[in-house]
């Protein structure tokens, strides 16, 4: 009930009259809670009561813009009070969203504010599952408010990623709604470093807290040999850059495999092993969003990350296979879009592509390079792609896959998949089908490799069937190569255009010998 005892609020209407109290009564509230509580109870109340006083404010000006005025002094006084002891954390969300709302209206520089909230909020309080969920939601709702009031909010992802390396299963669907208004062509290729080092954060995170925990140990003990290392002045600038704020010193860092290296132990950590389940998910959600923001130069250097990325990344085994899964079919979906990527890329491709040891560290990873090599290596996809540049890559590609069937795979490596074997296959024979002197050479090794299968066994290949479906492939590509004019018809199909219905007949054939022109297991 409300009571108007004063001439000027009988006056005002009822519903101007509850506003106006109820203004005044979370002034009083606001004072109140000024007193240092006795009991830590009266301060976890005081803490409630705080922020539904605020979150009211915050409607009755949204309600009549007039009470901004008058209101922003009390908040500004509260944050003053407030913002020097972290404890009060979820009462300052409240606030940092009054002045979103209402700062611009008030001309007040929000600056302290933003920077307490997005830089020491995640730094300081990342292990706060309840700050954690309230953070993130704050972001998510006010995505497009941040956006016009506080751009700058995106510097800080490598600060926010933190609260996902910690509480990895929990706010995994913050983090999807989040990542897409992360990504901006000037952030893409740190942010893209920094989520492959998802589980290196989280990994630092539990050193950082473990570090002001226990004791200094015997440097021999091997349970804490990353403890040790973290404490350590000659590994601080690696976690220091792993613990950074704010982007933009850096998309990484030169020494990572030794980070790798003094994080070995940490691997088998359930928090670590948790997060790295979540960077996959996440390089897709970021992938679908940089290929509509991005140039083909940003791409390109996102295809030469992915090469170099993919021999660098903590030693997980599940999480290694995960992330060349995702550089596989990411590569694809590149090309595909922009297929003058190959060409602009095409020495580090080449390199790639001619490094034998890759065909059984990188599986994955590798057949893609190889596929995308042959595919849109060729005239038709490039004018720039000229007769030298695919001799060249011809050439790599032979001596590779010379070289692993005509030997035992080395010491601890299995042998290579089929897959990969036949991608290299049918990237020769495109090859050669573009500059018709390369024909006699593949032919020759197809001949070849059908002779030595003849044999019996071979060091190469383990499994009966598998050489079967290498053989097969061999002959059909030998077959198609007998006639160079059918070869490149088939093999370098034409870019995708209007047809005729006089040409549906032609398109049908082109169909049925698609798996010619396609390994298995990548056909689009």
């Amino acid at each position: 009930m409300v009571s108007a005892t004063s001439s000027s609020s009988r006056l005002l209407s009822p519903k101007e009259r509850l506003r106006e109290k109820s203004f005044q009564y979370c002034q009083r509230l606001i004072e109140q809670c000024d007193r240092k509580a006795l009991k830590k109870t009266d301060t976890e109340l005081q803490k409630a009561c705080l922020v539904e006083a605020v979150c009211i404010l915050d409607c009755l000006c949204a309600e009549d813009p007039s009470l901004v005025y008058r209101t922003f002094p009390g908040i500004k006084a509260l944050f003053g009070r407030l913002s020097s002891d972290l404890s009060f954390a979820r009462v300052l969300l409240p606030v940092a969203q009054f002045y979103l709302n209402h700062g611009e209206m008030a001309a007040v520089d929000c600056e302290s504010v933003w920077k307490l909230v997005f830089s020491q909020f995640p730094a300081e309080l990342f292990n706060d599952p309840f700050l954690a969920h309230d953070f993130l939601r704050f972001l998510r709702l006010n995505l497009e408010g941040l956006q016009r009031a506080a751009p700058q909010f995106t510097r800080f992802f490598p600060n926010f990623l933190k609260f996902l390396a910690w509480n990895s299963p929990a706010v995994l669907e913050d983090f999807v709604d989040l990542l897409p208004s992360l990504v901006t062509p000037g952030s893409a290729v740190e942010l893209l470093h920094t989520l492959l080092d998802l589980p290196c954060l989280s990994a630092t995170l539990v050193l950082q807290l473990r570090s002001t925990t226990l004791p200094i140990s015997d440097p021999g003990s091997r349970s804490l040999l990353s403890l040790n290392a973290f404490r350590n002045p000659t590994f601080r600038g690696l976690f220091l850059f792993v613990l950074r704020t704010e982007a933009g010193s850096g998309d990484t860092i030169e020494r990572l495999s030794v980070l790798h290296d003094l994080l070995a132990e940490a691997t088998e950590w359930p928090r670590v092993v948790q997060c790295a389940q979540t960077a996959p998910v996440l390089l897709h959600i970021y992938f679908n969003t940089v290929v509509t923001v991005a140039d083909e130069k940003l791409l390109a250097h996102l295809i030469l990350v992915m090469l170099e990325r993919s021999n660098l990344l903590l030693s997980i085994p599940t999480y290694c296979k995960e992330i060349h899964r995702v550089f596989s079919c990411q590569l694809l979906r590149l090309c595909k879009l922009h297929p003058s990527l190959v060409v602009d890329q095409s020495p580090e491709l080449l390199e790639f592509a001619g490094t034998t040891a890759n065909v059984y560290s990188k599986e994955d990873v590798y057949t893609h390079v190889v596929w995308v090599l042959g595919e849109y290596l060729s005239p038709s996809s490039d004018s720039r792609c000229s007769v030298r540049l695919i001799t060249s890559c011809f050439e790599s590609l032979e001596a590779v896959l010379f070289e692993i069937t005509s030997s035992a795979p080395p010491p601890g490596s299995v042998c290579p998949a089929p897959k990969v074997i036949t991608t290299l296959m049918s990237a020769l024979a495109k090859l050669a089908s573009r500059s018709h002197d390369l024909i006699p050479r593949v032919s020759l090794f197809l001949s070849k490799l059908r002779n030595i299968t003849k044999g019996g066994s071979v060091p190469w290949c383990s499994d009966e069937e598998d050489m079967v479906a290498i053989v097969t492939r061999g002959e059909e590509l030998l077959s198609l190569l007998k006639t160079p004019g059918v070869a490149q018809s088939v093999l370098t199909p034409p870019p995708p255009r209007q047809h005729s219905p006089s040409t549906e007949l032609i398109l049908q054939f082109l169909l049925k010998v698609n798996r010619l022109v396609f390994p298995r297991g990548l056909q689009p």
